[in-house]
């Protein structure tokens, strides 16, 4: 007999899934608010010099496209199950050879690890998709934000623990910064075990099942305009967030805001990245991905006049140029989501997700790369000025595809 979505039995593996992700992704956030909060100190620390200083979120974002191709490949062929578990262990070997980096004070090292580490953001990503395998399709913008809220627990104790992490890594004889990184390592493994071992039934294998059962003409069909869509939303929103997300701490830091208040401003922000999930999937369901994919160009218009006129000892004005940069990024990338996993079919799912998360990094590492070079050769509003344009730059797209008759 035939299985069907909405089944009873097929809802209750749902249901489990969503409850195991969740859980994964309390972790899987503490793992990756490591490198956002001290990455690029450490870089910094052991080139002598501010100029390179995205270099490391270019690095491990780098790491997260390589992931991104392998968590999807995995996920094809084996299912989510062995595709998120892999890219969270690896997150942990990145997050261990750091440490030794610091201790070595090799900066290749580090290069080469941060990479690796890369490989926990985006099974970080990658698990958002998760949730909608099984999900029925007026929820699937609802359950990738189930997904994602979990993250905010972990991804908000991550920053603020630096503090803490320090003394302990003194006590362990190794470099400050490190500490957060023995959390990240901890957090990374923990969070792939969790998937390995409870993540079953695998939610993808399943929804694949049903989807070969199905009659040819219930399989769906790629819709080409919906998937270019939602993926550009997804690149853009990535680019604005990444580029000022990772020259702020190194702007504190060289107005003597202290490493707790950098802490504090980046922990709000990585909040505001997924914490608005808990209401973000249940307006994309209702007012359509098309009005939330414009509503994120103007919020990240906002996010960015905010840090570009924020007085450089305005703990308050960065903390909120930065919350609004998370709600922005956040309600991109839900609504872009969304669009693609409406655009495809479930066969091909797996492989067009893994492609754009891999646009997604490849874009946000550049954006790292250059925002250091913006910042070095002018400054930090100058950079911010260039968010503007670019969120400028998403509305016009997505409203003139609107009118062309690409439906989101």
């Amino acid at each position: 007999m035939t299985r069907q979505l909405d089944s009873p039995a097929v809802q209750k593996v749902y249901q489990h899934t969503i409850r195991t992700v969740i859980f994964s992704q309390m972790l899987g956030g503490a793992g990756l608010a490591a490198g956002i909060t001290v990455g690029s100190l450490i870089a910094a620390e052991m080139l002598g010099t501010e100029k390179y200083a995205g270099v490391p979120s270019a690095l491990f974002t780098i790491g997260s496209a390589g992931a991104s191709l392998l968590v999807g490949r995995i996920t094809a062929s084996s299912g989510r199950r062995l595709g998120l578990a892999t890219g969270f262990f690896l997150g942990g070997i990145g997050a261990l050879l750091i440490i030794l980096a610091t201790v070595l004070t090799n900066i290749w090292l580090l290069f080469f690890a941060l990479i690796i580490y890369g490989a926990g953001t985006a099974t970080n990503l990658q698990a958002r998709y998760a949730g909608t395998d099984l999900a029925l399709p007026h929820k699937r913008a609802t359950a990738v934000s189930m997904a994602m809220v979990a993250t905010t627990f972990g991804a908000v104790l991550g920053p603020n623990m630096v503090g803490v992490m320090s003394h302990v890594a003194i006590f362990l004889h190794i470099p400050e910064l490190a500490g957060i990184f023995i959390l990240a390592a901890g957090a990374f493994f923990a969070a792939g075990f969790i998937l390995y071992f409870f993540l079953k039934p695998d939610p993808y294998l399943l929804a694949r099942d049903i989807a070969i059962e199905a009659p040819i003409e219930e399989q769906g069909i790629h819709n080409q305009g919906l998937i270019y869509l939602g993926g550009f939303v997804m690149v853009m929103t990535q680019i604005i967030m990444v580029a000022i997300m990772t020259m702020t701490p190194l702007h504190m830091q060289h107005h003597q805001h202290s490493v707790n208040a950098i802490g504090l401003v980046i922990s709000f922000h990585i909040a505001s990245m997924y914490l608005p999930s808990l209401i973000t999937g249940t307006l994309v369901d209702k007012i359509g991905t098309h009005k939330m994919a414009l509503i994120a160009g103007f919020v990240l218009v906002l996010a960015a006049m905010t840090t570009m006129l924020a007085p450089t000892d305005s703990v308050l004005l960065l903390t909120l140029g930065l919350s609004l940069l998370g709600i922005g990024w956040n309600f991109g990338l839900i609504s872009g989501t969304t669009a693609v996993v409406d655009g495809t079919n479930t066969l091909e799912r797996p492989k067009v997700q893994s492609r754009i998360d891999v646009l997604i990094a490849v874009f946000g590492s550049l954006a790292g790369i250059l925002s250091g070079v913006i910042v070095n050769y002018s400054d930090y509003a100058v950079l911010s000025f260039i968010g503007i344009l670019l969120a400028v730059f998403i509305i016009i797209v997505v409203f003139i595809t609107r009118k062309k008759g690409v439906r989101m």
